[in-house]
């Protein structure tokens, strides 16, 4: 490529914002499902909607930022890796976990949930940053990957 050339491609700078509020502020490491659940289900408290959002943990596994990757409707969330990983590359995230809500309140995966989660998973693989989990939070309840055993290539 010439110099002319790459005259003519834009070049871009990628930044990460911080939001002022955060319910993970200050929170520990992150040492099972039920304290992911309990930190995570005041976000997910009368959404209409689903949402899909990632947990950025550090070496350690303790949360140094989260986002919101996907606003769906009241029974899909359209997620696909490369949203879930962008932040995640950026902020050297060593692992990350996932949580979704279902407004219906039964919080049983779907099989699309299966089928992500094992996208996820090799994605991470790929990436190098390990998803530890993903959780799908209904009224009251979840269900955990890990706990199921699922975060081994899916099902």
């Amino acid at each position: 490529m010439d110099t002319d050339t790459l005259a003519q491609v834009p070049l871009y700078r990628l930044s990460i914002v911080k939001e002022n509020h955060s319910p993970l502020y200050g929170a520990p490491r992150v040492h099972d499902s039920g304290q992911l659940y309990r930190l995570l289900v005041p976000h997910f408290e009368g959404r209409p909607h689903e949402e899909f959002v990632v947990v950025l943990l550090d070496a350690k596994h303790a949360p140094i930022a989260y986002q919101v990757v996907s606003v769906g409707s009241l029974t899909l969330s359209i997620v696909h890796p490369r949203e879930v990983f962008k932040l995640a590359c950026m902020a050297n995230a060593a692992a990350i976990v996932c949580a979704h809500n279902h407004p219906s309140g039964d919080p049983t995966p779907s099989q699309e949930d299966r089928v992500l989660t094992d996208r996820l998973v090799k994605a991470g693989e790929i990436l190098g940053i390990q998803v530890l989990d993903h959780l799908v939070i209904g009224d009251g309840r979840y269900v955990s990957f890990a706990d199921q055993g699922w975060m081994e290539g899916g099902e």
